[in-house]
């Protein structure tokens, strides 16, 4: 109990800047981790298999992806109401947030996985999936969609942890869960030569033993906090409804990048295989350049969330400005290196013989996103003090407003200027959602949202 205080008071009471940077520095970790884990059935079918194994996939990562955003900004809205319960000091409607929110997701992705076991085929056509590709993107959406519920309880048990100030135990699991995948990854397809299917099946075991020992850890967590004055309960729809409204908009904002890449799918698949292929390479490294840009955010969100708890608005602007810093000197150092190095880094996501047009377009794609990095991180740290201090329309329009134009400006421009469109569609749409959010933030509404 007395290292769960220490935590909570250097996130209430310690040095804005460093509270938030040692705070984000696990979460920072854990999720390149998760994107390695994605990635890692990507790098192998690519590798081993070949160039149409690595397009299947990546025709379905744009659809899984959006199953995870939604898992990851459910799992951030709601560990809002447990921040600011813990920084109250509220442990019984900490812990009645923190099951209600584990059970009601739960459900939904019970409900989200047969639907998207029955209907990814029709998704798939729909987005103008390659024929030479289709069965094989089938396939390993129908494995992957069995392994949903897994994917949601560990995704919002890490919220749960975050928001309790424990981001090492998130790390550590994903650590473990990574190097099982891989391992799981290249037995299956190396040895018993089971390709596009082989890694859907590592992901679910390495995602199923990852959710399980999650939920064991939190039980053994929440033993050591006091019961407080309200009695712990397993559902509260009062509560449920309240979160959902926090919920809502950060599954929107989390789920931007790859509902925007679902939905400009089909003008990417418009170009074949080979630019698929290439395209699905660059998008994977660019998943693993946000990781710092987003995770960042999130810390930002928990972080103000814990003191807007206190009643500590004050230290939540200097919280934002450490958050600020930290995301300029990541988007220099990225770019630095993908200007540098990318070809060595999309050569690892393709095999030896694959075709000139997919190395062209993930080494052009990656060039180009390179600099424009920083403006996710602006977006998503300004975000992240709306989203903890649970002021949500405006940060949810200023997202939408994002998603909308990505879209429209890939679709209409794309028959003109080419799959270059796709590309300057991304930065466009992060600084239009940045303006936005900023705005709202300067106005100062934010700090006066109640919303425990």
């Amino acid at each position: 109990m007395k290292e769960k205080q220490e935590q909570k008071q250097e996130m209430l009471t310690g040095s804005p800047g460093r509270a938030l940077f040692f705070f984000a520095l696990p979460m920072i970790l854990g999720n390149l981790f998760q994107q390695f884990y994605n990635m890692a059935d990507s790098m192998i079918v690519g590798r081993y298999v070949g160039e149409d194994a690595l397009a299947a996939v990546g025709a379905s990562y744009s659809l899984t992806t959006v199953f995870i955003m939604i898992a990851i900004g459910g799992g951030m809205g709601a560990s809002v109401l447990t921040s600011q319960y813990l920084g109250a000091g509220e442990y019984g409607k900490m812990k009645t947030s923190i099951y209600t929110a584990f059970f009601s997701f739960l459900s939904l992705s019970l409900l989200l996985a047969l639907l998207g076991y029955f209907l990814n085929q029709n998704i798939l056509t729909l987005l103008k999936t390659p024929e030479n590709i289709l069965e094989s993107a089938v396939l390993y959406l129908r494995i992957y969609f069995c392994g949903l519920p897994f994917l949601f309880m560990y995704n919002i048990l890490s919220s749960m942890f975050n928001a309790l100030g424990r981001s090492r135990i998130p790390l550590f699991l994903l650590i473990f869960s990574s190097v099982l995948n891989i391992v799981l990854d290249l037995y299956m397809v190396r040895v018993l030569l089971m390709g596009v299917a082989g890694v859907a099946i590592a992901t679910v075991i390495a995602q199923g033993i990852s959710a399980l020992l999650s939920f064991g850890i939190l039980l053994y967590l929440l033993r050591g906090y006091p019961e407080g004055e309200e009695p712990v309960r397993f559902y509260d729809a009062g509560m449920l409804l309240r979160g959902t409204k926090i919920a809502i908009p950060s599954i929107v904002q989390q789920s931007i990048v790859s509902i925007g890449m679902l939905l400009v799918q089909s003008v990417v698949n418009s170009f074949g295989s080979s630019t698929l292929a290439g395209y699905s390479a660059g998008m994977r490294i660019e998943s693993i350049c946000i990781v710092p840009m987003i995770a960042t955010g999130n810390a930002v969100s928990t972080f103000t969330a814990q003191n807007i708890g206190a009643k500590q608005t004050e230290r939540v602007k200097k919280g934002y400005h450490g958050g600020i810093r930290m995301v300029a000197v990541f988007a220099v150092l990225i770019c630095m290196i993908l200007q540098l190095f990318y070809s060595d880094i999309v050569q690892a996501f393709l095999k030896e013989d694959t075709g000139a047009a997919a190395y062209a377009t993930g080494s052009a794609y990656l060039r180009f996103i390179s600099w424009f990095f920083v403006l996710i991180g602006l977006k998503a740290s300004t975000d992240g003090v709306l989203r903890g201090a649970g002021d949500v329309n405006v940060y949810m329009a200023a997202n939408l407003l994002n998603l909308g134009i990505r879209v429209l400006f890939a679709n209409l421009m794309a028959p003109v200027a080419g799959i270059q469109a796709v590309w300057w569609a991304v930065p466009i749409g992060w600084a239009v959602n940045f303006i936005v959010s900023y705005i709202w933030y300067r106005t100062g509404r934010w700090s006066r949202k109640q919303v425990i």
